[in-house]
């Protein structure tokens, strides 16, 4: 055998555990920022867009109604002519509000695939995921106009991070 050339000196075992663990680091700490990335990509991404969705869905529902319309009920699909209270005035736009009565008329709830769920008095069905509430308010020195506002917010956030909310607020008119 003979010697190897000066040129072709090859990589200690040292050098490949040291290169090792810089390598492991540093993938360490990108993972990390890749958990990060996908909370935020579903709290923001999905969660959020399906909040917005359904907000908007309610606020079309709503909107359909005839402006003195204050029996029907939206809880359910297709709403029916009674049992609810159609643009009566009243609701909360708070998500987080406690429902008190067993005929809160403002409040629905939807499975995670975005069905409604069947609420059961004033406890919120188990297997509900979004929580969509509405209030309709007569702005203050308006004749004829109704503000109809709908937040909607998840059960848990993704990740345990904060549950992503959605509101949309539109005015009805009268006649319309």
């Amino acid at each position: 055998m003979h010697a190897p050339r000066s040129g072709e000196a090859g990589t200690s075992m040292l050098e490949v555990v040291v290169a090792s663990g810089l390598l492991v680091t540093l993938m360490a700490g990108l993972m990390s920022l890749v958990s990060v990335s996908i909370t935020t990509t579903e709290n923001q991404g999905h969660l959020a867009a399906r909040t917005t969705e359904y907000a908007q869905d309610k606020v079309e529902q709503l909107m359909a109604l005839a402006y003195g319309d204050a029996t029907s009920d939206t809880r359910v699909f297709p709403a029916t002519n009674t049992g609810g209270s159609g643009l009566a005035i009243g609701g909360t736009s708070d998500p987080d509000a406690t429902i008190v009565t067993a005929t809160q008329t403002y409040v629905d709830y939807l499975k995670e695939n975005g069905d409604l769920s069947a609420a059961s008095g004033v406890t919120p069905p188990t297997d509900w995921f979004y929580k969509r509430v509405w209030k309709i308010e007569t702005p203050a020195g308006s004749t004829n106009l109704k503000q109809i506002t709908v937040a909607v917010t998840v059960a848990r956030g993704f990740g345990g991070a904060y549950k992503p909310t959605s509101y949309l607020a539109v005015l009805k008119t009268n006649p319309f």
